[in-house]
């Protein structure tokens, strides 16, 4: 079947007609569906538009292909090689038992094998296909393995390697100045994807000239999947902003989190008991840091029991959130897939009783080893069981408050000692299906379960906040870490691309653990790798349980110095990352961008994965090598300005910049056109960031002008949606005047906050005196700064000095 899903994507369903056995379709991943008319018909093809006409889809049948068409223009075939394969169920073919290691697979529904092939026509760039520990574009497989998309527990993973870690995101983003396109192939099974680039060229040599024939620039991607159907959706753009509302049209959009999620995280395998914890929390106080969370991995539990607590340890888990919450803080425990085999435990009996566990082949349940020893694992595929697991954290969870928030780890699943450390493809979920056919499904239904809990348990009033490491397409609705990285400077470099790869694939709230999960940084690398975390949406720090303690201020002085600055930025500039994070709930947009996403014309910023955009107004280049004395910075677009954050220097785009660093440098530049809003002071915590008033920094380009946004609500609750409590500003100048207008009329917010001065770079000449109209009212405002860059052009700073003038958004 083809059919169209919203108005820019094709999707194309193959299945047995009369199968064997129904074969498994992923579900609760896909939201909604026109319909398709035909727009010509020949014997050998039919062409098949909808909407407006502007797509089109042209249906051949010998050889069987599919041509998706932009206009007149070829952007997609489907099956252009002919390597459609649908695997026939025969249990003559022998391989119905297979044998991997120790390991027997039973197959009890027969090889049920699919794939196909794509071409991409005049692409020679594509990203995507999560999670993988390599560069953001992704190589050529023709002389090596494929990208493999299986979920798996890999413990300080392999760098630049394709294969599979802890989550799965099938979706192919290809990319030429003109044009963004994208493959969304909805498999839940082990996955491998090839990459072939053919680049533009003329065939040989040899040829007589008037007879070569040039062979034109093209891309073929080939999925293989164990088993399932094929479901393979185009989106077809045209830009990359289009291409990611309709990708979120798709399998929704990122949600909106509670304001304090974007603050740092304090986390580490573990912290011994509640006495260090309120040490910890204190020390943060102390040394002028802010934070906002301090969580517990699994030794907080009563013997790897998840939903207790130590009772020598934590005895008074409910007295350490109030103190806690007091200071507007917050607690994360984890809670893993795995249910302890305990006949004494009530948890157990319960989820055994109700048949909340998967099943072996043989029908029984399954059981596997993990951090409590033998365990069970919840079957979250079942509706029922992930209803039941929901209601576990209203009426099991134990000493848990509004301030409690939940981690899934260990969620792939993992198994230890099982096949690939996962569990055996042969074991059986609810409705009978095997587990091959929803592996990378199994963390993504845990997470859907965790997060319906925390909403139930705030009576759907309140945002939940729950990472996990494990993911599907779908999990942008929640959030998720880059899993077990290494203390060195190659896992500190792999994150930027790592996280831009999440990011393109719509998985927006992401980030890498500071300082290496493993090992133990050096202190150049741990203040490097504050800086890179404060510059990723998910900001925590996290550390296992063999390595030395690495709370900010444990390294000297000039440490501590350089990571409370680096993390005060952080919440200085929370509520540009907070407007940046409404604008990924409202349009699918990321707020981390690879630069092409911004310059879609300019090809040289194709395969940059070293630096990029953050929003559309700034843009970031961590430093990432040891004893570094200067960086080499791509400032893209010829006709743009670009200026230092920092200095307020200003810079030509379409050139590179070499640019002196030293331990405290973190080189960051605002573009010109865009206004971005920060705090102004300092905050112990997001609570007390939404007392402060706000700054706002204006970058004029070349014409004079800027534009840009601030979104505000309440920042905890879903009021903004049932309410329509929030507030959007626009902020834009022309002509030297700066207008402050609702961008919304549906948004009705009542707010305390003021703009407590604006700041403009590139002012050509400098002013008198200015003048603020609020209402009818006329204010005049002292020129408090002027400051004169290398290009001669000024940047003014003004305020009034009259606190009444400080007027309400």
């Amino acid at each position: 079947s083809v059919a169209p899903c919203r108005s820019g994507t094709v999707r194309i369903l193959i299945d047995e007609l009369q199968p064997f056995k129904a074969r498994y379709r992923v579900p609760d991943v896909i939201t909604g569906e026109p319909q398709l008319r035909v727009e010509r018909q020949t014997k050998d093809s039919v062409t098949l538009t909808w909407s407006s006409g502007r797509h089109r889809v042209c249906v051949w049948h010998l050889p069987f292909r599919l041509e998706i068409l932009s206009g007149d223009e070829v952007v997609v075939t489907f099956n252009s090689k002919g390597k459609l394969w649908f695997e026939p169920q025969d249990d003559d073919a022998g391989l119905w038992k297979e044998t991997f290691q120790q390991f027997v697979d039973i197959k009890a529904n027969g090889p049920t094998s699919i794939g196909a092939d794509l071409r991409l026509h005049g692409f020679s760039h594509v990203y995507g296909l999560p999670e993988h520990a390599d560069s953001l574009q992704l190589r050529d497989t023709s002389e090596g393995a494929p990208y493999r998309l299986y979920n798996l527990d890999v413990f300080a993973y392999a760098l630049y390697s394709r294969l599979g870690l802890y989550g799965s995101v099938p979706l192919l983003v290809a990319h030429k100045p003109d044009r963004t396109v994208g493959v969304f192939w909805l498999n839940a099974s082990e996955t491998f994807v090839n990459v072939h680039y053919t680049p533009s060229l003329y065939t040989a040599d040899q040829t007589p000239p008037v007879k070569r024939r040039r062979v034109q620039l093209h891309t073929d991607v080939h999925w293989l999947s164990e088993s399932g159907v094929i479901d393979c959706m185009i989106l077809l753009g045209p830009d990359p902003q289009q291409l990611f509302t309709q990708y979120a049209q798709l399998t929704g959009y990122q949600a909106l989190p509670p304001l304090f999620s974007l603050g740092y995280h304090q986390c580490r395998w573990n912290y011994n008991d509640e006495a260090d914890v309120r040490a910890v929390d204190a020390g943060f106080d102390r040394h002028n840091i802010p934070y906002d969370v301090i969580w517990l991995d699994i030794e907080h539990t009563d013997g790897k029991r998840y939903f207790t607590w130590d009772p020598a340890l934590f005895p008074d888990p409910v007295g350490l959130q109030r103190h806690l919450e007091q200071k507007k803080r917050k607690l994360v425990v984890i809670s893993d897939p795995h249910i302890k085999v305990d006949p004494d435990w009530s948890l157990y009996c319960e989820a055994r009783d109700g048949g909340h566990f998967v099943k072996d082949r043989d029908g029984q349940i399954y059981q596997g080893s993990c951090w409590p020893g033998e365990s069970c694992y919840l079957d979250y595929s079942s509706p029922a069981t992930r209803a039941w697991y929901s209601s576990v954290y209203l009426f099991v969870l134990q000493g848990s408050t509004p301030s409690l928030f939940v981690w899934n780890d260990m969620n792939e699943p993992s198994v230890f000692g099982g096949p690939e450390q996962t569990m055996p493809k042969d074991a059986v979920h609810y409705g009978g299906w095997e587990h091959r056919e929803l592996h990378n499904l199994y963390g993504f239904y845990q997470h859907m379960a965790t997060v319906e809990g925390l909403i139930t348990r705030s009576g759907g009033s309140e945002r939940p906040f729950v990472l996990s490491r494990s993911f599907f397409a779908g999990s942008q609705r929640f959030a998720v870490w880059t899993g077990d990285n290494v203390a060195t400077w190659e896992y500190l470099k792999i994150s930027i691309p790592m996280v831009l790869s999440l990011s393109v694939a719509g998985i927006a709230f992401c980030g890498a653990d500071v300082g290496g999960f493993v090992q133990d940084p050096e202190p150049e690398l741990l203040v490097r790798w504050y800086q890179a975390g404060s510059l990723q949406p998910f900001f925590r720090g996290h550390s296992a349980i063999e390595t030395k303690r690495r709370e900010p201020w444990l390294f000297g002085d000039e440490v501590t110095a350089a990571i409370r600055a680096v993390i005060q930025q952080r919440y200085c500039l929370l509520p540009y990352w907070y407007t940046l994070f409404h604008q990924a709930h409202t349009s699918g947009l990321p707020p981390l961008r690879p630069l092409w996403v911004e310059f879609p014309r300019e090809q040289s910023t194709f395969t940059v994965d070293n630096q990029y955009m953050i929003g559309g107004a700034l843009l970031a280049c961590p430093v990432t090598e040891p004893g570094a004395q200067e960086v080499t910075v791509v400032l893209p677009g010829t006709s743009e300005i670009w200026y230092d954050v920092h200095s307020a220097e200003t810079y030509k785009g379409g050139k590179t910049l070499t640019l002196p660093v030293t331990l405290d440098t973190v080189p960051v530049f605002q573009r010109g056109g865009s206004v971005v809003p920060r705090a102004t002071g300092s905050a112990s915590c997001t609570a007390e960031l939404q007392q402060l008033p706000l700054s706002i920094t204006v970058a004029l380009n070349s014409d004079g002008g800027a534009a840009g946004e601030l979104y505000l609500d309440d920042g905890h609750s879903f009021s903004y949606r049932d309410r329509k409590a929030f507030c959007l500003r626009r902020f834009s100048m022309l002509s030297g005047r700066l207008l402050s207008r609702n961008a919304s009329e549906e948004g009705d917010f009542e707010c305390d906050g003021v703009i407590q001065s604006v700041t403009i770079l590139g002012v050509k000449s400098k002013p008198s005196t200015v003048t603020v109209r609020v209402s009818g009212e006329e204010l005049s405002m002292y020129v408090r700064h002027v400051r004169t860059d290398i290009q001669k052009d000024k940047n003014l700073s003004c305020t009034n000095p009259h606190s009444q003038a400080q007027q309400p958004m």
